[in-house]
């Protein structure tokens, strides 16, 4: 059986656009497949130089197969549940800077060059202040990219339509931000010169991110049965949900150069980002940290299970819907249709999301993730949001650590353990329940100060407690 690669399969070569730090799973099943989808739908001609970020990575393989691999898209689309896969082929070749950082440095000389994409961990963005110009390589990610772009300033006389367009994909936030900030620093450091510092400023621009698809990655229990049905060997073959999100921060100018809209693509252009990521925290990671108590003492131990039962699933839809979304100040159509797709998301029979494995350290997610919701849907209608906080009275009996007399395995830090399992020895409802919301250490306020918060958890609890899950939701 033949293995990937472009004497094996029709593949197309494309100029050489755009560099990448990263050749992980995330980028080829996120940014390599909508680079490709645009390239096949609108002649985007955008080829990918992929970089690697470490010492240890997977450049070796992806050129052995010339770039090209498999991926695999399984989820809920148009309502509907589908798993279609292809092959993409916008990474025409992969560089090992550790091992050819004389290939690497070239590729400031293509006078093509346009776009700087990455993904290089959360630890991927930092300073290190060990890194000299003259490394080869840097250690550091930044490092790296100081080198290639004041090497691209000397290449082309500081011309102004040689800057990049740099879109970070690492999970923190400001993630171009930071980039541009280390990036000076590492000008300074290395006396770079202040016109390069200019050249930076004003003809390279830094975009702050949103990323969001869930990457499972390299299908290893599956590649028998996937490799029969491609009739072809891939040793990096990926799998992504449907479901895909990008939310770009940058001047309208880089909406002009990305023809993503026409392809039908869900990347948001913004000069603000604040609001969608208030957004997918509020809605995607409020909705998941909402259903785990509820949905687990109910008896359920899924994700999907969970929105395939008409009562848990029909209590978060009415949260997201009614308590959640009220909160949040982009439109309503956007908002109804990121909920949506959440739901489908939650829905997608290709992944099983255990309800326990996401309650890791549920109270204090339950303050950033639900708690804004909860202080907001009081501001703004002046009335208690009842789910959510029927979402948190289930947070506390959760922590009782006992389901139908099936011991829980709780994991959150110690002190949190200790306090409930303190608490529940009285088995003093009200009591529990004062004593959890006045902990200013959980909730940074005191949740009773509000008027009627703390009868109405109480009520829940006591509900819950006496009466189970079930009919306490049944009476909701």
């Amino acid at each position: 059986m033949n293995t990937l690669n472009r004497n094996t399969a029709k593949a197309n070569t494309y100029t050489e656009r755009i560099i990448q730090f990263g050749e992980g799973n995330f980028l080829r099943a996120f940014a390599n497949w909508m680079i490709h989808e645009m390239n096949k739908k609108v002649a985007f001609d955008a080829g990918v130089v992929a970089i690697q970020p470490i010492d240890q990575g997977l450049i070796k393989m992806l050129n052995d197969q010339d770039g090209l691999y498999t991926l695999y898209l399984n989820g809920i689309k148009n309502g509907q549940a589908i798993s279609e896969h292809d092959i993409i082929d916008c990474i025409q070749r992969g560089i090992n800077p550790y091992e050819n950082y004389t290939d690497y440095l070239a590729n400031a000389e293509n006078p093509d060059l346009r776009f700087v994409i990455s993904n290089t961990t959360e630890a991927g963005i930092a300073y290190n202040p060990d890194d000299t110009l003259k490394d080869t390589p840097q250690s550091s990610y930044p490092g790296k990219l100081t080198a290639l772009l004041y090497k691209r300033f000397q290449a082309f006389g500081g011309a102004s339509d040689k800057g990049m367009i740099v879109i970070p994909c690492e999970l923190i936030d400001k993630n171009g931000d930071n980039l541009k900030r280390i990036i000076l620093k590492y000008a300074a450091d290395w006396n770079l010169g202040d016109a390069f510092v200019e050249w930076i400023h004003e003809d390279n621009i830094f975009c702050n991110t949103l990323v969001d698809r869930i990457v499972p990655g390299y299908p290893k229990d599956k590649m028998d049965t996937i490799t029969k049905e491609l009739g072809y060997k891939d040793n990096l073959v990926v799998e992504g949900e449907q479901f895909h999100l990008w939310v770009i921060e940058g001047p309208a100018s880089v909406k002009e150069e990305i023809p993503a809209e026409v392809c039908g693509l869900n990347i948001v252009f913004t000069n603000n980002m604040e609001p969608y990521r208030t957004r997918k925290v509020r809605i995607l990671n409020g909705a998941h940290t909402t259903l785990v108590p509820v949905g687990y003492l109910y008896g359920i131990d899924k994700v999907r299970e969970s929105l395939e039962d008409d009562v848990v699933g029909g209590f978060l839809k009415d949260a997201i819907f009614e308590e959640i979304c009220p909160t949040l100040d982009l439109s309503k159509e956007e908002l109804d249709q990121f909920s949506n797709d959440v739901l489908d998301r939650f829905k997608n029979p290709y992944l099983e999301h255990a309800l326990i494995s996401i309650s890791l350290n549920s109270t204090s997610k339950y303050k950033t993730r639900v708690l804004p919701s909860v202080l907001e849907y009081i501001k703004r209608k002046n009335e208690l949001p009842n789910r959510l906080l029927f979402s948190l009275a289930s947070l506390i009996a959760f922590y009782r650590g006992n389901r139908d007399g099936e011991a829980i395995t709780l994991k959150d830090d110690q002190s949190v353990l200790d306090f409930f399992a303190s608490q529940w020895k009285t088995e003093d409802i009200a009591g529990i329940a004062k004593a959890t919301l006045s902990n200013t250490d959980f909730w940074g306020i005191d949740l009773t100060e509000f008027d009627g918060l703390l009868d109405t958890v109480t009520t829940h609890l006591e509900n819950i407690i006496t009466n189970g899950m079930k009919q306490a939701l049944k009476t909701l």
